[in-house]
Protein backbone atom coordinates (compact mmCIF):
# COMPACT_ATOMS: atom_id res chain seq x y z
CA UNK A 1 0.00 0.00 0.00
CA UNK A 2 1.47 3.25 -1.25
CA UNK A 3 2.71 5.75 1.81
CA UNK A 4 1.39 8.93 1.45
CA UNK A 5 4.09 11.57 3.49
CA UNK A 6 2.05 13.56 6.77
CA UNK A 7 2.76 16.80 5.23
CA UNK A 8 0.32 15.91 2.52
CA UNK A 9 -2.90 16.84 3.71
CA UNK A 10 -4.58 16.48 0.60
CA UNK A 11 -4.81 13.29 -2.07
CA UNK A 12 -5.40 12.56 -5.46
CA UNK A 13 -8.07 10.63 -6.60
CA UNK A 14 -5.53 7.73 -7.18
CA UNK A 15 -3.82 8.25 -4.26
CA UNK A 16 -7.56 7.62 -2.64
CA UNK A 17 -8.27 4.77 -4.68
CA UNK A 18 -4.99 3.12 -3.87
CA UNK A 19 -5.43 3.74 -0.06
CA UNK A 20 -9.27 2.84 0.36
CA UNK A 21 -9.15 0.17 -2.09
CA UNK A 22 -11.90 1.69 -3.62
CA UNK A 23 -11.96 1.84 -7.58
CA UNK A 24 -11.79 5.59 -8.91
CA UNK A 25 -15.03 5.06 -10.71
CA UNK A 26 -16.08 4.58 -7.22
CA UNK A 27 -14.92 6.98 -5.21
CA UNK A 28 -16.72 9.35 -8.00
CA UNK A 29 -20.17 7.81 -7.82
CA UNK A 30 -19.74 8.61 -3.72
CA UNK A 31 -18.72 12.20 -4.44
CA UNK A 32 -22.36 12.66 -6.51
CA UNK A 33 -24.01 10.79 -4.06
CA UNK A 34 -22.69 13.64 -1.58
CA UNK A 35 -21.12 10.68 0.45
CA UNK A 36 -17.36 12.58 0.27
CA UNK A 37 -16.14 15.66 -1.29
CA UNK A 38 -13.15 16.96 -2.82
CA UNK A 39 -12.16 20.78 -4.12
CA UNK A 40 -10.73 21.42 -7.37
CA UNK A 41 -7.26 22.69 -8.46
CA UNK A 42 -6.86 25.24 -11.06
CA UNK A 43 -6.51 22.62 -13.49
CA UNK A 44 -10.10 21.03 -12.25
CA UNK A 45 -8.09 18.01 -10.76
CA UNK A 46 -10.26 16.31 -7.31
CA UNK A 47 -8.35 16.74 -4.09
CA UNK A 48 -9.97 15.03 -1.06
CA UNK A 49 -8.57 16.10 2.49
CA UNK A 50 -7.05 12.99 4.46
CA UNK A 51 -10.11 12.21 6.37
CA UNK A 52 -11.64 11.19 3.16
CA UNK A 53 -10.22 7.72 3.88
CA UNK A 54 -12.04 7.41 7.18
CA UNK A 55 -15.29 8.14 5.11
CA UNK A 56 -14.97 5.91 2.30
CA UNK A 57 -14.00 3.36 4.86
CA UNK A 58 -17.13 3.54 6.76
CA UNK A 59 -19.49 4.10 3.49
CA UNK A 60 -17.87 0.48 2.36
CA UNK A 61 -18.43 -1.44 6.26
CA UNK A 62 -21.99 0.59 6.09
CA UNK A 63 -22.73 -0.88 2.49
CA UNK A 64 -21.43 -4.27 3.71
CA UNK A 65 -23.77 -4.62 5.89
CA UNK A 66 -26.38 -3.68 3.54
CA UNK A 67 -26.84 -0.26 4.62
CA UNK A 68 -28.74 2.26 1.67
CA UNK A 69 -26.58 4.46 0.31
CA UNK A 70 -29.59 7.49 1.27
CA UNK A 71 -29.04 6.41 5.02
CA UNK A 72 -25.36 6.43 4.71
CA UNK A 73 -25.10 9.92 3.62
CA UNK A 74 -27.67 11.24 6.19
CA UNK A 75 -25.70 9.78 8.85
CA UNK A 76 -22.27 11.14 7.98
CA UNK A 77 -24.11 14.84 7.17
CA UNK A 78 -24.18 14.54 11.40
CA UNK A 79 -20.43 14.49 11.35
CA UNK A 80 -18.41 17.58 11.06
CA UNK A 81 -16.29 18.83 8.09
CA UNK A 82 -12.58 17.72 7.96
CA UNK A 83 -12.93 15.50 11.04
CA UNK A 84 -12.90 11.45 10.19
CA UNK A 85 -15.36 9.76 11.74
CA UNK A 86 -14.62 7.64 15.02
CA UNK A 87 -15.09 4.22 16.85
CA UNK A 88 -18.09 6.54 19.34
CA UNK A 89 -19.25 7.66 15.73
CA UNK A 90 -19.50 4.51 13.92
CA UNK A 91 -21.01 3.29 17.33
CA UNK A 92 -23.59 5.64 17.74
CA UNK A 93 -25.23 6.17 14.06
CA UNK A 94 -24.99 2.04 13.74
CA UNK A 95 -26.86 1.76 16.44
CA UNK A 96 -29.99 3.20 14.52
CA UNK A 97 -29.70 0.92 12.35
CA UNK A 98 -29.46 -2.05 14.34
CA UNK A 99 -33.39 -2.34 13.96
CA UNK A 100 -33.50 -2.72 9.94
CA UNK A 101 -30.38 -5.26 10.28
CA UNK A 102 -32.43 -7.43 12.73
CA UNK A 103 -35.07 -6.96 10.72
CA UNK A 104 -32.89 -8.25 7.11
CA UNK A 105 -31.67 -10.71 9.33
CA UNK A 106 -35.08 -12.17 10.59
CA UNK A 107 -36.42 -12.00 6.40
CA UNK A 108 -33.12 -14.06 5.68
CA UNK A 109 -33.72 -16.68 8.40
CA UNK A 110 -37.04 -17.23 7.07
CA UNK A 111 -35.62 -17.67 3.61
CA UNK A 112 -33.24 -19.93 4.67
CA UNK A 113 -35.73 -21.88 6.80
CA UNK A 114 -38.24 -22.45 4.38
CA UNK A 115 -36.24 -22.39 1.04
CA UNK A 116 -37.24 -25.80 0.71
CA UNK A 117 -40.95 -25.30 1.19
CA UNK A 118 -41.16 -23.33 -2.58
CA UNK A 119 -42.94 -25.07 -5.13
CA UNK A 120 -40.94 -26.98 -7.45
CA UNK A 121 -42.22 -25.00 -10.17
CA UNK A 122 -40.78 -21.15 -9.15
CA UNK A 123 -44.44 -19.83 -9.28
CA UNK A 124 -44.74 -19.33 -5.39
CA UNK A 125 -48.43 -19.57 -5.17
CA UNK A 126 -49.47 -16.20 -2.81
CA UNK A 127 -51.98 -18.70 -1.24
CA UNK A 128 -49.35 -20.69 0.19
CA UNK A 129 -45.93 -19.31 0.24
CA UNK A 130 -44.24 -18.97 3.36
CA UNK A 131 -41.41 -16.80 1.68
CA UNK A 132 -43.77 -13.75 -0.27
CA UNK A 133 -46.71 -14.16 1.90
CA UNK A 134 -46.37 -15.39 5.08
CA UNK A 135 -48.67 -15.67 7.66
CA UNK A 136 -51.63 -14.67 4.23
CA UNK A 137 -50.92 -10.92 5.41
CA UNK A 138 -51.36 -10.03 1.77
CA UNK A 139 -54.74 -11.73 2.05
CA UNK A 140 -55.80 -9.97 4.86
CA UNK A 141 -55.11 -6.45 3.91
CA UNK A 142 -55.34 -6.42 -0.69
CA UNK A 143 -56.20 -8.57 -3.24
CA UNK A 144 -54.34 -8.79 -6.87
CA UNK A 145 -52.56 -11.08 -9.03
CA UNK A 146 -49.00 -9.10 -7.80
CA UNK A 147 -48.25 -7.76 -4.56
CA UNK A 148 -45.06 -6.24 -3.69
CA UNK A 149 -44.14 -5.97 0.31
CA UNK A 150 -44.35 -2.63 1.38
CA UNK A 151 -40.91 -0.83 1.86
CA UNK A 152 -40.86 0.63 5.51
Amino acid sequence: MPKIPEKIHELTVGQLAARSGAAVSALHFYEAKGLISSRRTSGNQRRYSRDTLRRVAFVRAAQRVGIPLATIRDALAELPEERTPTKEDWARLSEKWRSELEERIRQLNRLRDHLTDCIGCGCLSLETCVLSNPDDVFGERLTGSRLLAERR
